[in-house]
């Protein structure tokens, strides 16, 4: 510890303001909860003057789940400029640890949703969001351990681009840290990754609109604005998720057929994979790491190439179940080590505390990469009766998230004695 370490204070000095937050919000959304009735609470709280800001910041979200994106980005921002620090429920008190999560003002997707993986924890969350032009709180809110949630995207660059300078005077352990969640957008993944053996990425590069309409014209060939890349190849919007945009084109007449359809700046490009398995189905993972342990978060199967687990149909098939089940259950002698050397080649270069993967397997038994985030969900929200295999592996996951935390705090504190 040193003279210019940041100054760290007491609750007594440093209010957190309360909220219901992502977890308890998307799990009522989830649920098929009706939540415009508690939205109408809140803004009449905000009419009468008595809300505070965690309810404005709890309303933006319900606003985001609502389908209202740019009104619960408005309500955000007018919360931030006023308030920027928030405590979300913990069911023990005291807490057996103080998480202190550095987020960004993003939408709801732009930043890890921790408070998931700390439900049951007894492990308090306060959320400190970081928004350039405006000083952090001094002191710092008291935590044991402090963890970066926002996201590599252009919105959060600034933020963490300010933890960054930080980092280095940081007064708590300090994990997934700014500069290597800086390599996780997709045209920097491939190349963090190429030449992992056993892992197969393809290049993806970012093209502009303006570029991608001069090759749908037929003014330049697509091997010259997309490092080489030839049709068919994989398009979707920069910065976009949950397959919002993605397509497969298959030719310059699609790409003119998308681009007619698409108003965003600029798209990532990338070499298309056949990734579907003998049976003509394809199947995609999702896999999380904690403090460099691989684990089994789920499995989607469908017969075409753009899957996520919403809309494989999971829960109409049983069949669909039981593969996903023997995946969970099978998975540390099974997929994990099938593809041991690569995992271990990718968590070393990564080199983040947590994050998470989406990977399918080649026809050739490598490792297919799609994406590598910190904030994808990771939750235990699936029917226990239609998913009875789930609960178990997603407590062993948070389990291990807690003991991360919990060993990174204990060995700060050994070190300060």
């Amino acid at each position: 510890m040193t003279s210019e370490t940041l100054p760290i204070g007491d609750p007594t000095t440093v209010v957190a303001v309360p909220r219901l937050g992502f977890a308890q919000l998307t799990r009522m959304a989830f649920d098929g909860e009706n939540l415009r009735p508690l939205r109408h609470r809140l803004m009449y709280k905000a009419v009468l003057g008595t809300a505070d800001a965690g309810d404005g910041i709890d309303l933006s979200l319900l606003a985001q789940l609502l389908g209202e994106k740019q009104n619960g980005l408005t309500i955000q921002d007018e919360v931030l400029a006023q308030h920027r620090l928030f405590r979300s429920p913990c069911d023990m008190q005291p807490p057996r640890l103080r998480v202190l999560a550095l987020a960004a003002a993003i939408d709801m997707g732009g930043n890890t949703p921790i408070d998931f993986l700390l439900e049951d924890s007894g492990i308090e969350l306060t959320t400190l969001y970081v928004v350039p032009g405006t000083e952090l709180p001094s002191p710092l809110p008291e935590h044991d351990v402090a963890i970066v949630v926002a996201s590599d995207s252009e919105e959060c660059r600034a933020a963490l681009a300010e933890i960054d300078h930080l980092a280095p005077r940081w007064p708590r352990p300090l994990l997934n840290l700014p500069r290597r969640i800086g390599n996780l957008d997709r045209d920097k993944l491939y190349r963090l990754l190429s030449g992992i053996d056993g892992i197969e990425i393809p290049p993806t590069v970012g093209v502009t609109h303006t570029r991608l309409a001069d090759v749908s014209g037929g003014n330049t060939s697509l091997a010259s604005v997309a490092e080489g890349l030839e049709f068919p190849v994989i398009a979707r919007p920069r910065g976009s998720h949950a397959g919002v945009g993605l397509a497969r084109l298959e030719d310059a007449d699609a790409l003119a057929a998308y681009l007619a359809e698409r108003a965003e700046p600029e798209f990532f490009i990338s070499r298309f994979v056949d990734y579907s398995s003998a049976d003509g189905q394809f199947r995609k993972y999702r896999i999380v790491i904690v403090n460099g342990q691989v684990y089994a978060c789920h499995m989607a199967i469908a017969e075409q190439w753009k899957i996520w687990y919403l809309n494989a149909g999971m829960s109409f098939s049983e069949s669909k179940r039981l593969e996903e089940a023997a995946f969970m259950t099978t998975f540390d002698a099974g997929f994990a080590a099938r593809h041991r050397r690569a995992l271990d080649g990718m968590v070393e270069r990564v080199g983040l505390d947590y994050f998470t993967v989406d990977c399918a397997e080649t026809k050739s038994g490598e490792l297919l990469i799609f994406e590598a985030d910190n904030t994808a969900v990771v939750h235990n929200m699936d029917s226990p009766e239609l998913f009875p295999y789930k609960p178990p592996q997603m407590r062993a996951i948070f389990q291990a998230f807690a003991a991360m935390l919990l060993q990174r705090a204990e060995a700060w504190q050994r070190r300060a004695a």
